[in-house]
């Protein structure tokens, strides 16, 4: 990335230019000046409580991920698309009931439960269906296995859960995290200004993320099944299955199905948010371990057990996969390299080549863009000229600009 590209100033400009992806980390840090609020779109984003003052949200800034990545996994195997790890295989959770509720095989969910049912961890900081408002998701500190278990399943959605790190750091017991690789991404920049995580959190889990949909997604099936979003009591995105079926329950009784296929198979009805695809690191290269579907081709042959991808990337993703592994809260399948993963996750490989050529549209357009560190864009660059001219044109014909929402 040229030294010229230009970084967002203040937490206004991430959101207009298209490059916040909802974290909460503003309203951790500055929950007097921002509150997390969903917009008409369906994304979540940071409304100013009052006046904005940059000076004051420097904190903030520092960690965003509109605004820093950097890989940190330090394994000592190095891949030049998927960078540095210690262990790719197979894995899915010991206990049949998680591998069968939880999406795919349940590593993080199984992972979850060993850190607490081991004592290395008092609670996991996540996110889960809202109980008032089923459709959406909120952060949550599950302190027992079972609340962990309970709570598990992919969010197919907006989700804040740094929303509660502040809150997560004021109890002052070790703690882990499982959110997306953004979100993991944003607690290790804070980790350079704040101690208090490297002595308290004892792992940083995430999925391989194939980017986080609106909830206007959520809501266009909910207009197609006449159901109101008030008298939806259950909305499940997958589980019960792998990959799972979608399934709406109403306070009336009623409930309906979707398949995988039938919800996800058409990409360009996934309503990504415009950070998403502008991802440096949608494979969790701040994460000490990743989980990932390996559907060959990514897409499901139909349902099955339930197995998940397992890729850890430092010593403490090591060793925490290890110690589940011989507690028999986790099971290892075969084991896989980079090219198998280039196969199970394509779109990954293709988004990494082409992110240099989107950051170079960007500001040719004039938009800020992220710094990043330790993730080879330039080396991977393909130098696509589609790509770079697509990025710009989406830039100046408003298409990646939103609006800073009100609380």
């Amino acid at each position: 990335m040229s030294s010229e590209a230009r970084r967002p100033a203040s937490v206004r400009e991430v959101v207009e230019h298209g490059l916040c992806i909802g974290c909460g980390l503003c309203e951790a840090l500055g929950p007097y000046r921002w509150k997390m609020t969903m917009t008409g779109e369906g994304r979540l984003r940071p409304a100013p409580l009052g006046e904005e003052t940059p000076q004051a949200d420097a904190d903030i800034l520092a960690a965003c991920p509109g605004v820093v990545t950097e890989a940190t996994a330090n394994g000592p195997e190095y891949d030049e698309v998927w960078g540095r790890y210690a262990h790719m295989g197979e894995a899915w959770a010991g206990d049949p009931e998680i591998r069968f509720r939880a999406a795919t095989g349940g590593v993080l969910t199984a992972l979850g439960v060993h850190l607490i049912k081991s004592g290395k961890a008092k609670f996991i900081l996540h996110c889960t269906a809202d109980p008032a408002h089923p459709v959406r998701s909120k952060w949550v500190m599950s302190e027992t296995p079972e609340d962990v278990a309970r709570r598990s399943g992919s969010r197919y959605g907006p989700s804040n859960t740094l929303a509660g790190l502040e809150v997560a750091l004021d109890r002052g017991e070790p703690f882990a995290i499982i959110a997306k690789p953004c979100d993991a991404g944003a607690v290790r920049a804070r980790a350079k200004a704040d101690p208090r995580l490297d002595a308290l959190l004892v792992a940083v889990l995430v999925m391989v993320c194939g980017g986080a949909s609106d909830l206007g997604k959520s809501w266009m099936l909910l207009d197609e099944l006449g159901v109101p979003e008030e008298d939806v009591t259950v909305f499940r995105y997958r589980g019960y299955g792998n990959p799972g079926r979608a399934r709406v329950e109403t306070k009336d009784g009623r409930a309906f199905e979707r398949t995988y296929e039938e919800l996800w198979g058409d990409e360009a009805g996934w309503r990504i948010q415009t950070r998403c695809k502008l991802c440096p690191d949608a494979i969790g290269e701040a994460a000490d371990v990743a989980a990932a579907d390996i559907w060959p081709g990514a897409q499901p042959e139909g349902e099955d057990a339930g197995f998940n991808g397992i890729i850890t990337r430092t010593d403490t993703g090591q060793h925490l996969m290890q110690s589940a592994v011989k507690s028999g809260d986790l099971i290892l399948g075969k084991d896989h390299t980079p090219r198998d993963y280039d196969h199970f996750q394509p779109h990954q490989v293709n988004k990494k080549r082409a992110m240099a050529a989107r950051l170079r549209g960007l500001s040719r357009a004039g938009w800020p863009v992220y710094a990043h560190a330790g993730l080879r864009l330039d080396t991977l660059d393909t130098g696509d000229e589609r790509e770079e001219q697509g990025a710009h044109d989406r830039a100046l014909n408003g298409r990646f600009a939103e609006k800073l929402p009100r609380p």
